[in-house]
């Protein structure tokens, strides 16, 4: 079977990817679209093919291939530097070294600077590969050096077909699919108890911004990074059952540091996501498009929630979550911005019937 096909879809990256092969591969490439997507996977597919030797990419174990993860929500320059003296060591048994960049539009100035050195005159026998779920922050002389390939949502096909091969089937099939919103990530995290659980209390949360009249911003807010922070703890202990003797100690803290950070990260832009998910879904069904709704498995409470009085304000409040979502990307610390939003949220949906 083609390697590529062990992902879904994404077929103008997977020809792109297939021609680079047959041709002989660009020096730097940037992969972009949403998380969840098969970017991660398709550029591991993509060194494995380069370098000839599957098993050891999928280990993370091949000498020739170079990998770097944010640490921390961030990449600095001190990581970049170390990348950079690699760059310029010769292959030690492939035809190639390939460097993987995941998280690069997280890498701050200095760090852009510093890659954009080698993005320019590059060893002939290194293949870089940045992974963004982001251009915006990219710096446009980094994006101008890379040969782009896009990757976009999944279709509810595809993520129907992985979640049925995961067990799932009826109505949570369905619900499960739309809630996804065409990632596979989501996917897996929709399967598990705790997840279910979590947004379970998110809609709660979005729902008694304009129900409860004793609503507090400030405990909406610690609401969600409370869930956060219990997803971090989750993902560093999973970390932590996956030490292998290789670490240094200083090696190990880093990596359980990166999963914790991630984790929360990714935790507070999915409450974001269910936010919005829920007030656009008061809109639509206000418009009377019930079999658009993306929380189709609560649909007798947007039923009850969604009114045309209540139409324009929950438009808005889609909005501002959006609005908070993109902008978070800049947030070191989400607390301050999450009350912010409860504030504008209350304001936009309290006066509401």
């Amino acid at each position: 079977m083609d390697s590529f096909e062990t992902f879904p879809e994404q077929d103008e990256a997977k020809a792109l990817l297939r021609a680079a092969l047959a041709e002989g591969p660009a020096h730097a490439y940037l992969f972009h679209g949403p998380r969840g997507v098969g970017k991660r996977r398709a550029a591991l597919v993509f060194a494995a093919e380069l370098l000839g030797d599957a098993q050891r990419v999928a280990r993370r174990a091949h000498p020739d291939l170079y990998i770097l993860e944010p640490l921390g929500g961030q990449i600095r320059i001190d990581p970049i530097r170390d990348l950079r003296r690699d760059l310029h060591m010769r292959p030690f048994e492939a035809a190639r070294r390939v460097y993987i960049v995941f998280g690069a539009e997280l890498m701050n100035e200095d760090a852009a600077d510093a890659l954009l050195k080698d993005l320019e005159e590059p060893p002939d026998y290194a293949v870089v590969v940045l992974i963004a779920d982001d251009l915006g922050p990219l710096s446009p002389t980094i994006r101008s050096r890379c040969q782009h390939v896009s990757f976009r949502r999944l279709s509810q096909r595809a993520v129907k077909a992985y979640l049925s091969s995961r067990g799932a089937e009826g109505e949570r099939l369905e619900a499960l699919a739309r809630v996804a919103g065409g990632r596979l990530d989501r996917a897996d995290r929709l399967l598990d108890a705790e997840a279910g659980k979590r947004r379970g209390i998110l809609l709660e949360l979005a729902r008694s911004v304009y129900l409860d009249s004793a609503f507090d911003p400030s405990a909406a807010s610690r609401c969600v990074t409370d869930l956060a922070q219990e997803r971090a703890a989750e993902a560093r202990a999973k970390a932590e059952a996956e030490t292998s003797g290789e670490e240094t100690p200083r090696e190990q803290e880093q990596r359980l540091r990166r999963a914790a950070r991630g984790a929360e990260r990714d935790e507070v832009l999915d409450a974001l996501d269910v936010l919005s998910s829920w007030y656009r879904d008061l809109f639509v069904i206000a418009a009377g498009a019930d079999s658009a709704v993306v929380n189709s498995d609560r649909l007798g409470e947007l039923s009850e929630d969604g009114t045309s009085d209540r139409s324009p304000a929950a438009e808005r409040a889609a909005e501002a979550v959006r609005e908070t979502w993109r902008s978070f990307e800049f947030q070191v610390q989400p607390g301050l911005s999450l009350e912010s939003l409860f504030v504008r949220l209350r304001r936009e949906l309290a006066t509401a019937p």
